[in-house]
């Protein structure tokens, strides 16, 4: 029996606030929230989710670099480490896995800090401003690569 495809999803600092913080920005949906609607979604797409997050930034690059021989894909939202990490560009180029970058709010509407992203150089696709949707998003298109790769 094949196995299920299992993608990371990773969340960066003050994601765990999403819900109460700046909800006009990111929205009301709480991280459980999207964390239970990307486990449904992986389902229908034969997917497996592991859903995690942290606000240091030495734990997002050892769980990148753990994904490379256990995970088939990530799905990434940096938050504020997007504009700033290169430590975690440089975990997801090592382990050469399909990556979909995520952010809830449409950066180029926002600060132009924000308007430039590290993890976009190692990311097959972005997905900005659709709010929680976006993860879901994500999860289809590594789905379909996967599929077309034969892996899912």
């Amino acid at each position: 029996m094949a196995r299920t495809p299992k993608i990371l999803i990773l969340n960066g600092p003050n994601l765990n606030l999403l819900g109460t913080r700046q909800p006009s920005v990111y929205g009301r949906e709480t991280l459980g929230d999207v964390e239970r609607a990307c486990t449904k979604t992986a389902e229908t797409l034969g997917l497996e989710v592991d859903f995690r997050q942290s606000n240091r930034e030495g734990e997002l690059v050892d769980w990148i670099q753990e994904a490379r021989d256990s995970h088939a894909g990530i799905v990434i939202n940096a938050g504020a480490y997007s504009h700033t990490s290169v430590a975690i560009l440089d975990a997801l180029l090592a382990v050469d896995l399909p990556v979909i970058e995520v952010h809830l709010s449409n950066l180029f509407k926002r600060e132009t800090f924000r308007h430039h992203s590290y993890i976009s150089q190692a990311a097959q696709g972005v997905i900005c401003g659709l709010g929680a949707a976006g993860y879901l998003y994500a999860l289809d298109a590594l789905g379909r690569r996967l599929s077309a790769q034969g892996e899912a």
